[in-house]
């Protein structure tokens, strides 16, 4: 058995979800927030067989995708910034990492 975290933007929530159910696969889904930009993500944490861990990781690379966002560079920054200026960056996408599970139970 594997356990498999799957942080997404949320903006590829519903999209991802519905894929995982679309396969028969249960998920508990976590909200979180992104480090870089402080910006909402959802952490799945998926128990399923190590056959099916390429469906899930398939799910999540068809759904979750990389878009470019203008955010201030004060929004990145923690230093002082004399003028916020806009700049150009990467989200999205999905960071996943699988792990094995000793023992799984549902009470």
């Amino acid at each position: 058995m594997k356990l498999v975290y799957a942080i997404v933007n949320d903006d590829d929530t519903y999209a991802v979800t519905k894929a995982l159910q679309a396969q028969g696969i249960r998920a508990t889904k976590l909200a979180s927030t992104g480090g870089f930009l402080s910006r909402g993500n959802t952490t799945f944490m998926i128990c399923c067989k190590d056959e099916e861990v390429e469906t899930v990781v398939t799910a999540c690379r068809e759904h979750s995708k990389k878009r470019r966002q203008v955010v201030s560079s004060s929004a990145i920054s923690e230093g002082a910034v004399s003028e916020a200026m806009p700049i150009e960056v990467t989200i999205g996408g999905a960071t996943i990492f699988v792990t094995d599970i000793e023992r799984f139970e549902q009470v």
